[in-house]
Protein backbone atom coordinates (compact mmCIF):
# COMPACT_ATOMS: atom_id res chain seq x y z
CA UNK A 1 0.00 0.00 0.00
CA UNK A 2 1.03 3.59 -0.62
CA UNK A 3 1.36 4.96 2.90
CA UNK A 4 4.21 6.18 5.04
CA UNK A 5 3.65 4.06 8.14
CA UNK A 6 2.73 0.46 8.93
CA UNK A 7 -0.56 -0.79 7.48
CA UNK A 8 -3.26 -3.11 8.83
CA UNK A 9 -3.87 -6.47 7.17
CA UNK A 10 -7.00 -7.54 5.31
CA UNK A 11 -7.47 -11.19 4.34
CA UNK A 12 -9.54 -11.48 1.15
CA UNK A 13 -11.68 -14.64 0.89
CA UNK A 14 -12.55 -15.70 -2.62
CA UNK A 15 -15.93 -16.71 -4.01
CA UNK A 16 -17.08 -20.24 -4.72
CA UNK A 17 -15.17 -19.86 -8.01
CA UNK A 18 -11.82 -20.00 -6.21
CA UNK A 19 -8.88 -17.62 -6.46
CA UNK A 20 -9.41 -15.71 -9.71
CA UNK A 21 -8.03 -12.60 -11.35
CA UNK A 22 -11.14 -10.79 -10.14
CA UNK A 23 -10.28 -11.52 -6.51
CA UNK A 24 -6.68 -10.49 -7.14
CA UNK A 25 -7.99 -7.19 -8.49
CA UNK A 26 -10.08 -6.72 -5.34
CA UNK A 27 -6.94 -7.30 -3.26
CA UNK A 28 -5.05 -4.80 -5.40
CA UNK A 29 -7.75 -2.20 -4.81
CA UNK A 30 -7.58 -2.76 -1.06
CA UNK A 31 -3.84 -2.24 -1.28
CA UNK A 32 -4.35 1.03 -3.13
CA UNK A 33 -6.74 2.03 -0.34
CA UNK A 34 -4.00 1.57 2.24
CA UNK A 35 -4.17 -2.02 3.48
CA UNK A 36 -1.91 -5.05 3.20
CA UNK A 37 -4.21 -7.44 1.34
CA UNK A 38 -3.60 -11.19 1.48
CA UNK A 39 -5.72 -13.39 -0.82
CA UNK A 40 -5.07 -17.08 -0.11
CA UNK A 41 -6.14 -19.85 -2.47
CA UNK A 42 -8.22 -22.02 -0.16
CA UNK A 43 -8.19 -24.77 -2.78
CA UNK A 44 -4.40 -25.04 -2.77
CA UNK A 45 -3.51 -28.72 -2.55
CA UNK A 46 -7.00 -29.89 -3.48
CA UNK A 47 -6.56 -29.93 -7.25
CA UNK A 48 -4.85 -32.43 -9.55
CA UNK A 49 -1.25 -33.12 -8.49
CA UNK A 50 -1.66 -30.86 -5.47
CA UNK A 51 -2.71 -27.83 -7.47
CA UNK A 52 -5.20 -25.16 -6.53
CA UNK A 53 -7.91 -23.11 -8.20
CA UNK A 54 -6.07 -22.71 -11.49
CA UNK A 55 -5.56 -26.48 -11.87
CA UNK A 56 -9.32 -27.07 -12.23
CA UNK A 57 -12.13 -25.81 -14.42
CA UNK A 58 -14.93 -23.78 -12.86
CA UNK A 59 -17.24 -26.76 -12.40
CA UNK A 60 -14.51 -28.69 -10.60
CA UNK A 61 -13.67 -25.68 -8.44
CA UNK A 62 -17.28 -25.26 -7.32
CA UNK A 63 -17.65 -28.97 -6.58
CA UNK A 64 -14.37 -29.10 -4.65
CA UNK A 65 -15.00 -25.99 -2.60
CA UNK A 66 -18.22 -27.53 -1.32
CA UNK A 67 -16.23 -30.41 0.15
CA UNK A 68 -13.76 -28.27 2.12
CA UNK A 69 -13.52 -28.85 5.85
CA UNK A 70 -14.53 -25.70 7.72
CA UNK A 71 -11.82 -26.17 10.34
CA UNK A 72 -9.19 -26.41 7.61
CA UNK A 73 -10.56 -23.28 5.92
CA UNK A 74 -10.33 -21.35 9.19
CA UNK A 75 -6.79 -22.58 9.83
CA UNK A 76 -5.74 -21.40 6.37
CA UNK A 77 -7.35 -18.02 6.94
CA UNK A 78 -5.55 -17.71 10.27
CA UNK A 79 -2.27 -18.60 8.57
CA UNK A 80 -2.90 -15.93 5.94
CA UNK A 81 -3.57 -13.36 8.67
CA UNK A 82 -0.40 -14.33 10.52
CA UNK A 83 1.61 -14.13 7.31
CA UNK A 84 0.30 -10.61 6.76
CA UNK A 85 1.05 -9.39 10.27
CA UNK A 86 4.56 -10.88 10.09
CA UNK A 87 5.51 -8.48 7.32
CA UNK A 88 7.74 -5.60 8.45
CA UNK A 89 5.29 -3.03 7.06
CA UNK A 90 2.27 -4.46 8.91
CA UNK A 91 0.52 -3.58 12.13
CA UNK A 92 -1.09 -6.31 14.24
CA UNK A 93 -4.62 -5.28 13.23
CA UNK A 94 -6.44 -7.81 11.01
CA UNK A 95 -9.68 -7.65 9.08
CA UNK A 96 -11.31 -10.11 6.73
CA UNK A 97 -13.57 -9.59 3.73
CA UNK A 98 -15.28 -12.27 1.67
CA UNK A 99 -17.58 -12.55 -1.31
CA UNK A 100 -20.41 -15.05 -1.90
CA UNK A 101 -19.09 -18.32 -0.38
CA UNK A 102 -16.26 -16.19 0.95
CA UNK A 103 -18.76 -13.84 2.57
CA UNK A 104 -20.23 -16.73 4.52
CA UNK A 105 -16.68 -17.82 5.35
CA UNK A 106 -15.86 -14.33 6.61
CA UNK A 107 -18.73 -14.47 9.10
CA UNK A 108 -17.83 -18.03 10.15
CA UNK A 109 -14.18 -17.08 10.64
CA UNK A 110 -15.29 -14.25 12.92
CA UNK A 111 -16.97 -16.88 15.11
CA UNK A 112 -13.70 -18.74 15.51
CA UNK A 113 -10.95 -16.12 15.76
CA UNK A 114 -10.99 -13.97 18.91
CA UNK A 115 -8.06 -11.94 17.55
CA UNK A 116 -9.96 -10.68 14.49
CA UNK A 117 -10.58 -6.94 14.52
CA UNK A 118 -13.22 -6.55 11.77
CA UNK A 119 -15.16 -8.70 9.31
CA UNK A 120 -16.96 -7.65 6.12
CA UNK A 121 -19.52 -9.97 4.51
CA UNK A 122 -20.48 -9.40 0.87
CA UNK A 123 -23.71 -11.29 0.07
CA UNK A 124 -22.85 -14.31 2.19
CA UNK A 125 -25.28 -16.31 4.32
CA UNK A 126 -25.20 -15.77 8.07
CA UNK A 127 -24.13 -18.54 10.46
CA UNK A 128 -26.88 -20.50 12.17
CA UNK A 129 -25.37 -20.50 15.67
CA UNK A 130 -22.30 -19.35 17.58
CA UNK A 131 -22.79 -15.59 17.53
CA UNK A 132 -21.94 -15.27 21.22
CA UNK A 133 -18.29 -16.06 20.44
CA UNK A 134 -17.80 -13.17 17.99
CA UNK A 135 -15.60 -10.33 19.17
CA UNK A 136 -15.08 -8.51 15.86
CA UNK A 137 -17.63 -6.04 14.48
CA UNK A 138 -19.30 -7.30 11.29
CA UNK A 139 -20.41 -5.26 8.27
CA UNK A 140 -22.90 -6.93 5.93
CA UNK A 141 -23.45 -5.81 2.32
CA UNK A 142 -26.34 -7.41 0.43
CA UNK A 143 -28.24 -7.06 -2.82
CA UNK A 144 -31.96 -6.55 -2.43
CA UNK A 145 -32.68 -9.22 -5.06
CA UNK A 146 -30.92 -12.05 -3.20
CA UNK A 147 -33.68 -13.81 -1.33
CA UNK A 148 -31.76 -16.94 -0.31
CA UNK A 149 -28.94 -15.02 1.37
CA UNK A 150 -31.13 -12.24 2.72
CA UNK A 151 -33.40 -14.73 4.48
CA UNK A 152 -30.48 -15.34 6.87
CA UNK A 153 -29.88 -11.68 7.82
CA UNK A 154 -32.59 -11.46 10.47
CA UNK A 155 -31.23 -14.31 12.58
CA UNK A 156 -27.85 -12.59 12.63
CA UNK A 157 -29.40 -9.26 13.60
CA UNK A 158 -31.39 -10.84 16.43
CA UNK A 159 -28.50 -12.91 17.78
CA UNK A 160 -25.87 -10.20 17.48
CA UNK A 161 -28.15 -7.77 19.29
CA UNK A 162 -28.90 -10.32 22.01
CA UNK A 163 -25.21 -10.83 22.67
CA UNK A 164 -24.41 -7.11 22.39
CA UNK A 165 -22.27 -7.55 19.27
CA UNK A 166 -21.82 -5.09 16.41
CA UNK A 167 -23.54 -6.09 13.16
CA UNK A 168 -24.25 -3.47 10.51
CA UNK A 169 -26.27 -4.89 7.59
CA UNK A 170 -26.84 -2.84 4.44
CA UNK A 171 -29.28 -3.95 1.73
CA UNK A 172 -29.01 -2.26 -1.66
CA UNK A 173 -32.39 -2.23 -3.36
CA UNK A 174 -32.54 -3.70 -6.83
CA UNK A 175 -29.04 -5.17 -6.72
CA UNK A 176 -28.48 -8.88 -7.18
CA UNK A 177 -26.23 -11.50 -5.67
CA UNK A 178 -22.62 -10.89 -6.65
CA UNK A 179 -23.19 -7.23 -7.45
CA UNK A 180 -19.55 -6.25 -6.94
CA UNK A 181 -18.42 -8.71 -9.60
CA UNK A 182 -21.34 -8.16 -11.99
CA UNK A 183 -21.43 -4.38 -11.83
CA UNK A 184 -23.27 -4.02 -15.15
CA UNK A 185 -26.23 -6.14 -14.05
CA UNK A 186 -29.71 -5.41 -12.71
CA UNK A 187 -30.30 -2.30 -14.86
CA UNK A 188 -27.73 -0.19 -13.06
CA UNK A 189 -28.63 -1.31 -9.54
CA UNK A 190 -25.47 -3.38 -9.17
CA UNK A 191 -23.28 -0.40 -10.03
CA UNK A 192 -25.17 1.81 -7.60
CA UNK A 193 -24.70 -0.84 -4.91
CA UNK A 194 -20.98 -1.08 -5.67
CA UNK A 195 -20.57 2.69 -5.49
CA UNK A 196 -22.05 2.63 -1.99
CA UNK A 197 -20.66 -0.66 -0.70
CA UNK A 198 -16.97 -0.12 -1.43
CA UNK A 199 -16.69 3.19 0.46
CA UNK A 200 -18.57 1.59 3.37
CA UNK A 201 -16.03 -1.24 3.34
CA UNK A 202 -13.04 1.09 3.44
CA UNK A 203 -14.62 3.31 6.08
CA UNK A 204 -15.40 0.27 8.25
CA UNK A 205 -11.86 -1.08 8.00
CA UNK A 206 -10.33 2.31 8.71
CA UNK A 207 -12.54 2.71 11.75
CA UNK A 208 -11.74 -0.66 13.30
CA UNK A 209 -8.25 -1.43 11.98
CA UNK A 210 -6.60 1.95 12.38
CA UNK A 211 -7.85 2.95 15.83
Amino acid sequence: PERSGPAPVVVVIHEIYGLTDWIRNVADQLSRDGFIAVAPDLLDGHGPEGGGSESMDRQQVVATIRTLDRGDVNRRLKAAAEFGTSLPSATDQVGVVGYCWGGSSSFLFALEDPDLDAAVVYYGSSPEVGFESISAPVLGLYGGNDERVNSTINRAEVAMSRFNKTFVPNIFEGAGHGFLRNQAGQDGANMRATEQAWPLTIEFFRRYLES
